[in-house]
């Protein structure tokens, strides 16, 4: 994935972005049957959808950062200090991580 992320153009990351927007919205509310217009929004989006695109990427980054993932799986060149190389480069993974992890949230979210 680190290796992906390193040779991912900022067209790939908007459309990895957008396939996690879309897998949540679609789990969360085409493969159940619930009404994003019943529900609470923030500014007309559901706050259901909101939360669950937040949890998706947090806990992607969280465990990316918790297990020291940049620092291990990046080369020296993206860790010139000074740079945002490798912050780039971490969110370029976690666009990658949270595909997996939405659908993982919005299950969860069907089921309780």
């Amino acid at each position: 994935m680190w290796v992906l992320a390193v040779e991912m153009s900022w067209l790939q990351t908007a459309v990895t972005i957008l396939v996690v927007l879309g897998v949540g919205y679609g789990t969360l509310y085409k493969a159940d049957d619930r009404d994003p217009d019943r529900e609470a929004d923030v500014s007309g989006v559901p706050l259901r959808y909101l939360s669950l695109v937040f949890v998706s990427y947090l806990s992607v980054i969280i465990l990316a950062i918790a297990f020291d993932a940049p620092d291990t799986f990046l080369d020296d060149a993206a860790r010139v200090p000074g740079t945002r190389k490798m912050a780039l480069i971490t969110i370029r993974a976690a666009s990658v991580g949270s595909v997996f992890s939405v659908v993982g949230a919005a299950t969860a979210d069907s089921l309780f």
